[in-house]
């Protein structure tokens, strides 16, 4: 019976998202069936509180051992509150925590285990979903593109449109909607851009003992360092060809370029290197984009924002005003893959993790009972 159930016709998903900015279990609900969206759910959101932070910041960057152990607890049992009386559901997309992320090395971290989460529940549980790919050569992420394609259909663009999401770290999408799916060539590229809110976070925290920048104000009251800038965009990664991805703590080093600057000038300058790699990174579009829409925390940052209109070409606007829910999506986008990898359908591809072919990554857990 619940093979049937997820082998065809639309289904009623709740996805689950916990993201590098720590702050908190994001879950959204999506009526999809892998291919195009048809509504959305109920959503919810759980902070983790100051204990359970510190936590997963132990261990970020960490395989194994007792910080991976304790955080793994921590994701654990939040997002089983978090996705409490989300029952009525036909699966759960979860994605788990990323501690860690070395494509080209180690390979890729996301604690959490979904198997006991669908016992817990009562749900069937997709989880898992980024080792396949890396295991097959891929970078793991970004894992959103295939849902920004259904996206860019569902609001009804005709021509090409990027997707920003300004999380811990960036990373946009290049959509083609005149495309007939994610998986038809041409149709997406997609990359991290560099550092979002990760360092301007790690900044605030660790001179105002403030979680981020509200509205910019602290980045608003200095000036942009253009020395540390101009370090900033020789990094070598700015310089490699999409598909690419990147760690939370890769650019840590960026907090040691601004040591030394007042909070003001220190947060602006780390703003601005936020906006300038997104503006590197623009560069690798196919075709320029109708408009760039903007997800995650960064769109809340004016300041960010109007650093983004001046460096880029064209329209830069919140994901509000095309319908969609900022603070969401990247939930719905792991509901709409675990819908994918349900149903045996690929979930990245060359375009979007420089895997060499389509990957359906995931695994599939159903409670015992």
């Amino acid at each position: 019976m619940l093979k049937a159930k997820l082998s065809k016709g639309p289904l009623r998903v709740a996805g689950a998202m916990s993201g590098t900015s720590l702050d908190g279990v994001d879950v959204a609900v999506l009526d999809t069936d892998g291919v195009s969206i048809f509504g959305f759910g109920d959503s919810r959101y759980l902070a983790y509180d100051a204990d359970q932070q510190a936590v997963l910041a132990a261990a970020l960057g960490q395989w194994t051992g007792e910080a991976v152990e304790a955080a793994t607890k921590v994701v654990q049992r939040a997002h089983g509150a978090a996705l409490a009386g989300f029952g009525a559901c036909d699966l759960i997309g979860f994605h788990g925590q990323t501690l860690a992320h070395e494509p080209r090395g180690r390979g890729t971290l996301q604690v959490g285990d979904g198997a006991a989460l669908a016992e817990t529940l009562g749900v069937p549980v997709v989880w898992d979903f980024r080792s396949a790919d890396v295991q097959l050569g891929g970078e793991g992420a970004p894992l959103a593109p295939f849902y920004h394609f259904a996206c860019a259909k569902w609001i009804g663009a005709t021509a090409p449109v990027v997707f920003l999401n300004l999380g811990g770290v960036g990373n946009l999408t290049w959509v083609d909607p005149s495309k007939s799916g994610p998986e038809e060539a041409g149709a997406l590229l997609a990359f991290d851009t560099g550092p979002a809110n990760a360092p301007i976070n790690d900044l605030m925290q660790e001179r105002l003992g403030q979680p981020y920048d509200k509205d910019g104000a602290v980045a608003l009251s200095g000036e942009v360092e253009t020395g540390a800038l101009e370090l900033f965009l020789a990094e070598a990664y700015f310089a490699r060809m999409p598909p690419k991805s990147l760690d939370r703590n890769d650019f840590s080093e960026m907090i040691d370029l601004v040591r030394e600057l007042s909070d003001g000038d220190a947060a602006a300058t780390l703003t601005a290197m936020c906006a300038a790699g997104v503006a590197q990174g623009m560069q690798h579009c196919p075709r320029a984009p109708s408009r760039v829409l903007v997800t995650g925390g960064g769109r809340n940052n004016p300041v960010l924002m109007q650093m983004l209109r001046v460096s880029l070409d064209c329209d830069v606007v919140a994901i509000e005003e095309v319908g969609l829910d900022g603070d969401m999506l990247e939930a719905q986008a792991f509901a709409y893959l675990a819908a994918r990898v349900a149903r045996g359908m690929p979930t990245s591809g060359p375009s979007t993790t420089g895997v060499m072919a389509r990957v359906g990554g995931g695994i599939l857990s159903s409670p015992t009972s």
